[in-house]
């Protein structure tokens, strides 16, 4: 990852690669800031600050090359590369996330998958077996992921997170709702569910009381 560029941004490029992706398999070769910027649910001007942290500007009057952008972009996530990821906890959000196609598509490959369930221990989803939480630490080693995704219960995470850090995990996505505390290094990304819903929530009351109002 490039230095210096915004989070903000960052959060942004795999948007701009999906949607670029998009136009390279319906067979569109170059684009413009406007299609782009409006495919990607954002204004022009804030797709060419964006693009212009990766040193791509476009050609005036022609637009963005597509495959080119895909590269750019690409390079920049590491979709590039393909990554070793490690699923812990294979309930329900945690089977789904094992089902997930895009992972693969996306660059990321799943690689292992682990609960302490004896119910589940032993189970293959997609030719991959669930191993014992027990053996976490083996299981990161033995495969050499870097990234994690914890689906567990909040009171389990913490010391999941512990466990894996220790392993030499150093990017977990963690769908626990627990905030998880981490080294200097580690990098966590925080997904919840639940506040995505509220805000939702909220969105939609605003709109009531705005109709209620009249206004527009």
């Amino acid at each position: 990852m490039s230095a210096g560029i915004p989070d903000a941004t960052i959060a942004r490029l795999p948007v701009y690669l999906r949607v670029l992706t998009a136009l390279a398999e319906s067979g569109v070769a170059t684009v413009s800031s406007g299609a782009l910027a409006k495919a990607a649910g954002v204004n022009s001007a804030q797709l060419r600050k964006d693009l212009s942290y990766l040193g791509s500007y476009g050609t005036r009057g022609v637009g963005y090359d597509v495959d080119y952008l895909r590269i750019q972009i690409g390079r920049e996530v590491g979709s590039a590369h393909e990554w070793p990821v490690l699923i812990v906890g294979i309930g329900n959000l945690g089977t789904a996330l094992a089902n997930y196609s895009g992972f693969y598509s996306r660059g990321f490959r799943v690689v292992g998958l682990v609960d302490p369930s004896p119910q589940l221990i032993g189970r293959e989803i997609h030719g991959l077996a669930i191993s014992d939480l027990a053996d976490l630490e083996q299981v990161v080693r033995g495969t050499g992921a870097v990234i994690a995704v914890i689906a567990t219960p909040a009171e389990a995470a913490q010391e999941i997170a512990d466990r894996l850090v220790a392993a030499g995990v150093t990017s977990i996505l963690n769908f626990a709702a627990t905030v998880l505390a981490v080294p200097e290094g580690v990098t966590v990304r925080k997904v919840d569910l639940g506040q995505e819903l509220h805000i939702l929530a909220y969105h939609e009351q605003r709109k009531a009381e705005l109709a209620g109002k009249g206004e527009p």
